[in-house]
């Protein structure tokens, strides 16, 4: 039995910062002064108003740039309505970059103001956001301050539960939801040091809405290894969340599967093949490009040339059956955002967003919430042109 409504929001990973310079303005003025002239003399003329005049003075001090509207698009082939029913929800899904990350890697926000960067200013404005956002599930990635993002939006009814990296790590996943939409049944949190999988984390969650006991959900939060060069591990996060989550599924009736983060895999990497069509040749990628969009040339008798690029090891680590190189999960997901109408000016060809992450050694998208087939989709559509789209 599947959900015949959902209603899922994804707002992506923002910048690393929210906030917005103060308008600038000086305003100029001269005190008009001359030794050869007299009021009232003999042909002398009238003073003269030597101010600077600016044209676009006036416009500048009364206009405010527009809020920004958030109109919801509904996906293709869908029965939803203009109004939501009372079993539909909306999930929002934030990198809100660690504050430990952030002090870290100065060279990636050198050309943000430190002020904008510290964390009581951030942790005022992510908060802002989320609570103005109000959705019924969050999944958040990279928090090191959990207790402060907890207490701040604690007021609007969300109740929620947090999985540290391994390791050492300073951050990890955090997953809230509206206590008086959601009935929590079960918990999963994944520790993929322990399959190898360096110290990142994923949770899965199987939660019940309050007004209808057989309306259930798996949701799943991750933050994906971040390393390019380690496609074999980040390939090997993703394939476990995805069989555990389908596991949960199947224990409680094949419920509905969605899964959100930070997946560190562009719309042409491998990652998102396998996630958007149930299936990868895991031989036709390279091992450490599987995260992005390069494929091998082909040799005599269609034998992929970077075969040899996967060791034992690798496929062992990536893959739980190692002997066939042809993977499939058993999930089918969409992605929510792609399964909308587009519009081509904040769209790339797979109709993913053109940015969900930037910083000054990148700008693209990595941050994506899948849903199973069971749900239908309604996305927001930006209709304002952010200054990291264009």
């Amino acid at each position: 039995m599947g959900y015949e409504v959902s209603w899922l929001g994804n707002a992506g990973a923002p910048l690393a910062t929210s906030a917005r310079r103060r308008p600038f303005s000086r305003r100029f003025s001269s005190k008009s002064i001359s030794a050869s002239s007299v009021d009232g003399a003999p042909g002398s003329a009238a003073p003269v108003d030597r101010r600077w005049y600016n044209p676009d003075r006036r416009k500048r001090e009364f206009y405010s740039p527009p809020k920004p509207v958030r109109r919801w698009v509904q996906a293709e082939h869908t029965t939803l309505h203009d109004c939501p029913s009372k079993d539909s929800f909306v999930l929002l899904s934030y990198n809100i970059l660690g504050e430990y990350n952030a002090s870290k890697h100065h060279e990636l926000y050198w050309n943000i103001p430190s002020d904008f960067m510290n964390w009581s200013s951030r942790k005022r404005l992510i908060c802002h956001e989320i609570r103005r956002w109000n959705a019924d599930l969050l999944c958040l990635q990279e928090v090191d301050r959990y207790e402060d993002i907890s207490i701040c939006i604690r007021g609007k009814g969300y109740v929620g539960g947090y999985k540290g990296r391994t390791g050492g790590a300073k951050d990890g996943c955090a997953l809230f939801w509206k206590k008086e939409r959601f009935k929590l049944l079960e918990v999963d949190n994944i520790e993929f040091r322990s399959f190898g999988l360096h110290n990142n984390v994923a949770q899965l969650f199987v939660l019940e809405l309050s007004e209808d006991d057989q309306r259930r959900v798996v949701v799943g939060n991750i933050h994906v290894l971040f390393n390019p060069k380690r496609g074999d591990v980040k390939f090997g996060q993703v394939h476990r969340l995805l069989l555990k989550a389908n596991a949960l599924s199947e224990k409680w009736g094949g419920i509905p599967v969605v899964l959100a983060g930070d997946f560190n895999s562009t719309p042409e990497s491998a990652i998102y093949e396998f996630l958007s069509t149930s299936k990868l040749n895991i031989a036709l990628h390279g091992r450490k490009k599987v995260f992005r969009q390069d494929k091998c040339q082909f040799v005599l008798d269609d034998l992929p040339c970077l075969i040899n690029d996967w060791t034992g090891e690798n496929l062992t680590r990536a893959i739980v059956n190692s002997h066939d190189s042809l993977i499939t999960h058993p999930l089918q997901l969409k992605s929510s955002y792609a399964s909308v109408q587009r519009n081509a000016s904040t769209r790339n060809s797979q109709g993913e967003p053109l940015a969900t992450s930037c910083h000054s050694k990148f700008l693209g998208t990595v941050d994506y919430i899948c849903a199973g087939t069971q749900l239908d989709l309604l996305v927001p559509e930006f209709w304002i042109h952010c200054p990291w789209t264009r």
